[in-house]
């Protein structure tokens, strides 16, 4: 068993929701009708329950306050992994956003909490002591700042991997660390002023002689990262291409480094190389951005108007995003599958009765050149492009992935869902894909179809009722006399 902690100091993150759609008669400024406030763990918390996602065993070391937001702050976290609490001075940080569907309009910061350099708790000692890799998740708090914690990294980077996410407001990485992250913004900030004109992969040259540590990766959102590693060259990572995808919204980045963080961690700490590690963390973090950030990843605090509230976020980049989100929630994936050319009430059905099954529904749709292998020429009378923009706007359907393949197969062993459900009077033992749902631990479900429905004797239907005009009409097969 593989066991992470993540140190640093923990915020309460609460998104205020709304949509904005007049000016207020005082002052020429939006007014934004509320529709939810929703609440996550932000800081080293967050970063503690992406690490969950990774691997079995994560400890946050974090100052804790006492009040209302702390004690809320501990439960949201205690559902995904153990907390090590250390003495917090002051009230718990919180950072509230204020934003609506298109942009962000506001951020407001409240609390002055900060950790109280004060002996390091007998839990907290025990869990770095245990740890196989340690996550530090600086923002500027003052965890980093405690001796004792310093001189346990110290202590501690000398048999595990010490992966440093820097802040702006927080402390120098000590030279011990094995990977500093730090985005392209604070590369710039910690080499000072005039270092803005260096490119990239010169400013991680000049940090890793300045930091004196074993790497560092400068990340630059849908740039990738540059890593450099002592006594090496610098080696530029892409973010690499996802083919299935979904309607684009506008990307929410909160918690990206987070999440690059704790994935380099946990692949450094299996053993894996420092490329291989931050290639994983490139590809970790750019999916957590296209399954909605930090922001879907927040639960009620009061119920308003959105259904939001209750589903994963619809606006993701790719369906192993979604699949992504609603585990790390806790959540049941469900999918099923289908030409679905021409949408009928079977369809419909088939489609309502698989989101019951549980929190969110991914469509896996055949192409185009799958429904001609399957169905014959002629067919689908509609273009898998149609087809998928359909569906999504179904209100049980929560993202469509397009196959090629004949069946569905290598696709759900991608997204390993839940459960994987189909309809008609197929046994699941006939079904292909059964055995790849079943060898990850998946669930196969039939469900009965609605009606005598199907799109084969929807089109036969038509084409016998243009038959029918021609005869009664006179016009042969060009739509002239004969």
């Amino acid at each position: 068993m593989t066991r992470v902690v993540v140190l640093g100091d923990s915020v309460l993150d609460v998104d205020l929701e709304g949509h904005v759609d007049r000016v207020s008669p005082e002052a020429p400024v939006p007014v934004l009708d509320a529709d939810d406030i929703r609440v996550r763990p932000g800081g080293a918390a967050l970063a503690a329950v992406l690490a969950a996602r990774d691997v079995d065993d994560v400890v946050l070391v974090t100052a804790v306050g006492a009040d209302a937001d702390g004690r809320r702050l501990v439960d949201l976290v205690s559902a995904h992994c153990t907390v090590a609490p250390l003495p917090l001075t002051g009230t718990t940080v919180t950072k509230t956003r204020v934003r609506t569907d298109v942009q962000h309009l506001l951020r407001i910061d409240s609390g002055d909490g900060v950790t109280a350099d004060v002996a390091v708790p007998p839990a907290a000692a025990e869990a770095l002591a245990r740890a196989d890799a340690v996550v530090v998740a600086d923002y500027g708090r003052g965890t980093t700042r405690h001796r004792g914690l310093r001189s346990l990294l110290r202590s501690r980077a000398a048999d595990v991997p010490v992966v440093w996410d820097p802040h702006p407001r927080g402390e120098v990485p000590p030279a011990e660390c094995a990977l500093v992250t730090p985005n392209l913004r604070e590369a710039y900030g910690a080499l000072g002023a005039g270092s803005e004109v260096l490119a990239p992969a010169e400013a991680a040259r000049r940090l890793i002689e300045k930091w004196g540590t074993a790497a560092v990766a400068v990340t630059q959102g849908a740039g990738g990262a540059i890593v450099i590693e002592r006594g090496r060259r610098p080696r530029a990572v892409p973010v690499p291409d996802v083919p299935v995808t979904l309607r684009v919204g506008r990307p929410d980045t909160c918690g990206a480094g987070d999440r690059f963080a704790a994935a380099a961690a946990a692949a450094l700490a299996t053993g894996a190389s420092m490329p291989a590690a931050v290639a994983m963390a490139v590809d970790h973090a750019s999916r957590f951005v296209s399954a909605g950030g930090a922001g879907a990843m927040a639960t009620a605090d009061r119920v308003g108007t959105s259904r939001r509230l209750h589903r994963p976020q619809r606006n993701c980049a790719d369906a192993c995003a979604v699949a992504d989100a609603v585990r790390a929630r806790g959540g049941r994936l469900i999918a099923t599958g289908g030409c679905f050319d021409i949408v009928h009430p079977g369809h419909l059905r088939l489609l309502h009765q698989a989101a019951a099954f549980g929190d969110a529904l991914i469509v896996c749709l055949n192409s185009d050149a799958s429904v001609r292998r399957l169905k014959g020429d002629g067919r689908p009378v509609l273009g898998q492009d149609a087809r998928a923009a359909m569906l999504r706007e179904l209100d049980a359907v929560d993202a469509v992935a397009v196959f090629d393949d004949d069946t569905p197969a290598r696709l759900l062993a991608r997204l390993r869902p839940d459960v994987w459900v189909k309809g008609g009077d197929y046994r699941s033992a006939d079904l292909p894909e059964a055995d790849v749902v079943r060898r990850y631990g998946g669930d196969v479900r039939v469900v009965p179809v609605l009606g005598d429905y199907s799109t084969t004797k929807v089109v036969a239907a038509i084409a016998s009722q243009r038959e029918a005009f021609r005869d009664r009409t006179g016009l042969g097969s060009e739509g002239r006399n004969p």
